[in-house]
C-alpha cells in the first residue's frame, strides 16, 4: 500500500464568476480531507461577498496581485508575498486590478460552503 497520493487532475470547481478553482486536494476530492489545496486564477474586477470562515487560510501569491478587507482593514499582496487569516476573521477577497491574479489558497480545515459563512 502506497503512503502517498499524486493529483494528476485536481477537480475545477464549476463558477460563474469568471475565477478558476483547480483543487488538488480538499472535500471535493475527497471528502475525508481535513486540508484543502487548491490553485486559483482570479480575473480583473472579480470579487468575493464578505464571509467569515470557519477554517484557516493560507494565501500565496504567484502572478498580479489580490486584494484583502479583513474586518476593517485594506491589504494587497503581490506576487512572491503570503498571509495567514485566523478563522472566524471577517474578510473579503477580490481582485480590483487590470491583470489576473493567480494563487495557491490552503484552507484547514478543508474549505466547505457549510463553514464559510458568506454574507
Amino acid at each position: 500500500m502506497k503512503k502517498y497520493t499524486i493529483q494528476k487532475a485536481p477537480f475545477v470547481v464549476p463558477t460563474t464568476d469568471g475565477k478558476l478553482i483547480e483543487e488538488h486536494f480538499g472535500n471535493a476530492t475527497n471528502q475525508q480531507s481535513g486540508i484543502s489545496i487548491a490553485h486559483m486564477i482570479a480575473p480583473p474586477k472579480w470579487k468575493e461577498p464578505f464571509q467569515t470562515p470557519q477554517f484557516e487560510e493560507y494565501t500565496y501569491i504567484i502572478r498580479g496581485k489580490k486584494q484583502f478587507i479583513i474586518e476593517d482593514e485594506l491589504i494587497v499582496l503581490e506576487a512572491g508575498q503570503s498571509i495567514k487569516i485566523d478563522k472566524n476573521t471577517r474578510v473579503q477577497y477580490s481582485n480590483p486590478f487590470d491583470e489576473e491574479c493567480e494563487y495557491i489558497a490552503v484552507c484547514t480545515p478543508a474549505f466547505s460552503m457549510d463553514l464559510v459563512n458568506r454574507e
